[in-house]
């Protein structure tokens, strides 16, 4: 799942001058911080994929109920910094009910990711997926929600006052109480939220679908996914493994296969790290016999056994042909199970590695690590491990 900036961006973007620092794209409200400077960039933006059908929309009135209509399009912004220095762009995949913003500032207005690695001299491609934000949906019949403030309080912003989950009392670093109407960043979070499409494997598929494209178009990239996003991102390096030159997957959708229900924020993926097909070797055809596994013990307190392969273990040979780092912060609840998004990538044959945060010295994150205080210092080790690859 995922969450930033201001809505009035989506709108806003589109007419602003090619030059503009980042800083006046997305600040929220002036009551938060103006101060932090953003990098300066030649923006554009251009749409890729979608396709027309033919539908018909109950209550659109008399004038649009029924015709064609392009459907499943993505909406991509293109920013490069005064200066190329990286071989390869960066293309970021935001999670649930997000949109692009989540990498411009921060919601209490500091700098972020984007103009982070613009800095560093990366090419940045930001994306609304499909059906989302700057990517029109169809009113149709499909089924839509946005997550009520409860939501957002309870899994991101004010979770160590619910503690459902062991590591959720060890939050410490949302820039605000996290509270709605008393905090002016949880309120430009949740100004920032939309739809979002509930069919998984619709929603999936149309992001494997799009970001194929659009990797066809720009070329060899490294791919930063969020969340929901986690799954789309070894999907679409299971399509383009040639194309993906390395994959940052932060708090990904799982864990492997199962979970116990009382593991919270859990979204087992059935084809390992995916909830459709990727390749294997040799070939499996149905998960749920062609991947025979066993369920291990806990390694430590507060998370769960990992559902791993029974050896000898498939490979994924797709994703092996580039290397892939899982990101987990401290106190979110993908403490829980995000070991086993690794393990299970490491025991079929792929270049992985866990980039687990309180082991490497930063504490306190939830799962937005991108909006909190320290987000400039983890934007460090995703900079980091880019290089030593």
């Amino acid at each position: 799942m995922l969450f930033l900036s201001i809505i009035c961006v989506l709108l806003s973007l589109k007419t602003l001058a090619l030059a503009l620092p980042l800083g006046q794209v997305g600040t929220p409200a002036s009551s938060l911080n103006q101060s932090s400077p953003e990098a300066f960039a030649k923006r554009s933006y251009f749409y890729i994929g979608g396709r027309y059908i033919n539908a018909t929309q109950p209550q659109a009135g008399k004038y649009y109920t029924s015709g064609t209509y392009m459907v499943d399009q993505l909406y991509v912004e293109r920013l490069e910094p005064q200066n190329i220095q990286q071989k390869y762009p960066l293309l970021f995949w935001h999670g649930a009910a997000q949109t692009g913003t989540n990498w411009l500032n921060t919601p209490d207005g500091r700098e972020g990711w984007a103009s982070y690695f613009l800095r560093q001299g990366y090419v940045v491609y930001i994306i609304d997926q499909p059906q989302r934000g700057r990517s029109p949906w169809l009113p149709d019949n499909s089924s839509f929600a946005i997550p009520p403030t409860q939501y957002i309080e309870t899994y991101f912003t004010t979770i160590q006052d619910f503690n459902l989950w062991p590591q959720a009392h060890l939050h410490t670093q949302w820039p605000g109480t996290g509270l709605p109407g008393s905090d002016p960043a949880f309120d430009a979070l949740y100004a920032s939220q939309v739809q979002l499409q509930l069919n998984v494997t619709e929603s999936e598929a149309n992001n494997r679908n799009a970001g194929a494209a659009l990797l066809d178009r720009i070329g060899p990239a490294i791919l930063i996914t969020h969340s929901q996003a986690g799954a789309y991102g070894f999907g679409i390096g299971d399509e383009r493994p040639n194309l993906v030159k390395g994959l940052i997957s932060i708090e990904p959708s799982g864990p492997p296969i199962a979970a116990p229900n009382t593991t919270a924020g859990a979204t087992p993926q059935v084809w390992g790290v995916t909830t459709l097909p990727v390749a294997y070797e040799p070939t499996v055809s149905d998960p749920a016999t062609g991947l025979k596994t066993e369920v291990q013990s806990p390694v430590a307190e507060g998370v769960v056994g990992c559902t791993v392969q029974l050896e000898p273990a498939k490979r994924m040979v797709n994703l092996a042909q580039f290397p892939i780092a899982v990101m987990t912060s401290e106190a979110g609840y993908h403490a829980q199970y995000d070991y086993c998004t690794a393990a299970w990538l490491s025991q079929a044959g792929v270049d992985a590695e866990w980039l687990n945060l309180p082991a490497l010295g930063v504490h306190g994150n939830s799962h937005f690590v991108f909006m909190e205080k320290n987000s400039l210092e983890i934007a460090g080790l995703v900079q980091n491990w880019i290089q030593k690859k």
